[in-house]
């Protein structure tokens, strides 16, 4: 048997997220189907982690196994992306070693978020509008607060079944970039629903609606019901997931960690 990782993007728009879902599609399923095919065999494939339902990947590693030792070639990837729908694409396959993890062998994942701050019939399927300007000094005293902190209780979905909401930020800031904000954020892992969570939050003390006190409040209260609304899906990219050199070698990294 053996194990490959395969490097792939996609468009979430039209999916229930990265997992497997019982009532609706996911990428997962999308994936397995295509591989199952092309290998002539079941195949079960792993990600690197859950993406809610409209979040986007331009970057994303997943991992899976099978008795077919020739898939990692051009034809091969080639055959894949004919088959696979139009949102979603491989960059690479390759072998790595049989406890390889796509999952657990990942040291960072690194976020962005886009508002846009007039319309855009370009960005309308990727981005936020939002037409006031906030305080991006404000926000990004508030974001480094956030280093400070590993229980982001206040960011998480409800009733989500994990062991800890411990997770360690290591870069947080926003930036104007003309007609749009961007949100660049990275983690050892993150929460279900915590960017968006962070995001919201961080909009309320840019609007003035929080000062940064307040905002560490929110993470120190560990209570979802402190913290701001989410923002919407569609404004959230995963570009990046970190892995050591030696799992990394055959991924395509993406040479600015944008969509």
């Amino acid at each position: 048997m053996q194990r490959y990782f395969i490097q792939l993007s996609y468009d979430g728009t039209n999916y229930h997220g990265w997992q497997i879902q019982p009532n609706g599609i996911s990428v997962q399923e999308t994936i397995e189907k295509v591989l199952s095919v092309v290998a002539r065999e079941a195949v079960s494939v792993t990600g690197a982690g859950r993406t809610d339902a409209g979040v986007h990947a331009s970057f994303y590693v997943a991992h899976f196994d099978t008795e077919n030792l020739n898939l990692d070639n051009d034809k091969i990837i080639y055959n894949l992306n004919c088959l696979l729908p139009a949102d979603v694409a491989i960059q690479c396959i390759y072998k790595v070693n049989s406890e390889a993890h796509a999952r657990f062998d990942a040291l960072s994942r690194t976020y962005k978020y886009y508002l846009i701050k007039s319309k855009d019939p370009f960005s309308r399927q990727y981005a936020e509008k939002e037409a006031r300007i906030p305080d991006l000094g404000k926000m990004n005293k508030a974001a480094c607060k956030l280093f400070n902190y590993e229980d982001f209780t206040s960011f998480s979905r409800l009733g989500t079944d994990v062991k800890t909401n411990n997770c360690k930020v290591d870069l947080a800031d926003w930036i104007d970039e003309g007609n749009r904000f961007v949100f660049t954020i990275r983690a050892d892992r993150f929460l279900r629903n915590m960017v968006r969570a962070i995001v919201g939050t961080l909009l309320e003390v840019g609007f003035g609606k929080l000062t940064v006190d307040d905002f560490c409040k929110v993470i120190e209260a560990k209570d979802r019901c402190a913290a701001g609304a989410s923002v919407p899906a569609k404004g959230l990219f995963l570009v990046d997931i970190g892995y050591p050199e030696e799992l990394s070698k055959g991924l395509i990294k993406p040479q600015k960690a944008e969509n």
